[in-house]
């Protein structure tokens, strides 16, 4: 039976991973992931893609909030769970999404900057605000996002991780870590990929999350994510490997590796570490 291996929150969107042997699980994806992220001059986000140095900005829970460290950096900055009561609102955009967010302030601001080497400020996600999913794949459900790219949660396999290694190795690259892929929940237990048929997954009776759309991957998955750098023999991997063998047609021939879900039952439950699942397949493609 499928087991859950592995959890992660990633508190700020393209920033480091907190690992978890529990998380509450909330209609927008596990609690305090992606509840924050860096924007330009002009309100966009910025990621990896752009500036790989925010995988070298490490979360870690405190108590009353998230502590950001930076090597290199004598500074940290914390960002308290609660929103300041004048936090200024401002938009924010997401890829196509504009949505009403609230600015962390200069300080902030000033400690980004310095981390990334350009000049950014940090957003929070205000409860108030609603982001959906896109409708194409959610049955035209209203499925509920903060920063994330596009949907609450990100599945992937160790089966389908090991896959993709031993093919790294048989061509002489280094095999990666699942850390590239930044998922939220890792599962063991099935074939390699067998997530690319599954309908549903059901967590310990009480979650349920539905498989909405493979996972297209772009440039991030090259990048270390402990140095924020790429291997200089294998720039291009493990998305070169990917492109052999996971094109795929739904989502027109992206390299997909994982699986977005979302959440039918168990907003308000926790899931954990060695939790067993359960699957529930599709089988009309």
């Amino acid at each position: 039976m499928p087991v859950i291996r592995a959890l992660f929150v990633y508190p700020v969107k393209s920033c480091g991973a907190i690992a978890l042997d529990h998380a509450q699980l909330e209609a927008r994806g596990l609690k305090w992931d992606r509840h924050w992220m860096a924007v330009d001059e002009t309100g966009r986000f910025v990621s990896q893609r752009e500036y790989a140095a925010l995988a070298r900005i490490v979360p870690a829970f405190v108590e009353g909030g998230v502590r950001l460290s930076r090597d290199g950096m004598a500074s940290s900055l914390l960002l308290p769970f609660e929103a300041p009561a004048d936090a200024r609102r401002v938009s924010a955009t997401v890829w196509n999404d504009t949505v009403e967010a609230l600015d962390e302030g200069d300080e902030a601001a000033q400690w980004f900057t310095k981390a990334v080497g350009v000049p950014l400020r940090l957003m929070r996600f205000a409860h108030d605000v609603t982001r959906l999913a896109s409708r194409k794949w959610t049955n035209d459900e209203d499925v509920p996002v903060r920063f994330s790219d596009a949907f609450p949660l990100l599945v992937t396999s160790e089966a389908s991780l090991a896959d993709l290694n031993a093919r790294l190795v048989a061509k002489g690259a280094q095999p990666v870590p699942m850390s590239r892929f930044r998922p939220n929940i890792v599962v063991d237990g099935e074939g390699a990929f067998d997530e690319d048929f599954i309908e549903t997954m059901e967590i310990d009776g009480d979650v349920v999350l539905r498989f909405a759309k493979p996972c297209a991957r772009c440039p991030i998955t090259t990048i270390d994510q402990r140095t924020g750098e790429r291997d200089p023999q294998w720039p291009a991997e493990p998305l070169d490997t990917l492109a052999v063998y996971r094109a795929n047609p739904r989502v027109d021939g992206g390299l997909a590796f994982g699986q977005n879900a979302m959440v039918l039952a168990g907003a308000g439950k926790r899931v954990a570490v060695g939790a067993q699942a359960q699957w529930e397949w599709r089988f009309e493609e």
